[in-house]
């Protein structure tokens, strides 16, 4: 009598159903090549083998008509396309942990916004940051999609690229103090020139379309903590650069008086 295994503990072994099986079988992809003194077919331990040549290629995204050519051609060196297979699964494992530790940032990016302690937030952004306004804003606006948003593209920021981040919001900022100071006046080409900077420097954390940033503006105007923010760099700076996000939005084509944020 066969010492072979039935077809349900063949399925069970491997991790398949005896549908699965029973499809193979059908279409001579694997057969069981042994039989029971009662007839019944089973699964040798060469035919195991075989399932799981079959299993690694159909991973690999192989049709079965074709993992059966491969299996079945003669011309075909078994361990050299095995070693092939190994390498491309072993690339793919590499693409899976990239994919994996991606989203286990995105998931802690969900509960803390900036990826830094809130000792490289000071390093990084300078002495005035106070690491607590992320959960001020998370209170704020943390049911917003542009709060999921922010958390998602802030998950996927280095602390390199925050430092990349706080140079050019460093750079904007001397910038829009300076044209203020020197009476820049808005809907010039300058001041245009500067609102659009500042309105991409507001897409690394979320959209901001022409009238978001209006909505924005006026935010950074009347909000008294924004507001002082700016005044540090130039008095009377934040209510300045809502005119000029305004007046860049008009020329864009959005009524400021009207722009909602949605």
């Amino acid at each position: 009598m066969s010492e072979g295994l039935t077809v349900g503990r063949a399925a069970a072994l491997v991790g398949v159903s005896v549908k699965t099986l029973h499809h193979w079988d059908a279409i001579g992809l694997v057969r069981p090549s042994e039989r029971t003194y009662a007839g019944y077919r089973v699964y040798s331990g060469d035919d195991i083998a075989r399932v799981h040549r079959v299993l690694v290629y159909r991973e690999l995204g192989f049709p079965l008509a074709e993992i059966g050519r491969l299996l079945d051609d003669p011309a075909v060196d078994a361990r050299e396309h095995l070693r092939r297979q190994r390498t491309e699964l072993v690339d793919r494992i590499s693409r899976l942990e990239t994919m994996v530790s991606a989203v286990d940032r995105m998931l802690a990016a969900a509960k803390t916004g900036i990826q830094l302690t809130p000792e490289q937030q000071v390093e990084i952004f300078g002495s005035d940051w106070r690491p607590e306004w992320v959960c001020e804003a998370e209170t704020r606006w943390g049911d917003s999609p542009q709060w999921t948003q922010y958390t998602e593209r802030a998950a996927a920021l280095s602390p390199a690229d925050w430092q990349e981040v706080a140079a050019r919001v460093e750079k904007l900022n001397a910038d829009l103090a300076t044209a203020h100071q020197t009476g820049v006046t808005p809907g010039s080409p300058e001041a245009n020139d500067l609102a659009e900077r500042h309105r991409a420097s507001m897409t690394t954390y979320f959209d901001c379309p022409h009238a978001r940033h209006v909505c924005l503006g006026r935010l950074l105007a009347e909000d008294e903590g924004f507001a002082g923010y700016y005044s540090e760099l130039s008095p009377g700076l934040a209510p300045w650069l809502c005119e000029v996000i305004k007046a860049n939005a008009a020329a864009h084509g959005v009524d400021p008086e009207n722009a909602t944020w949605d």
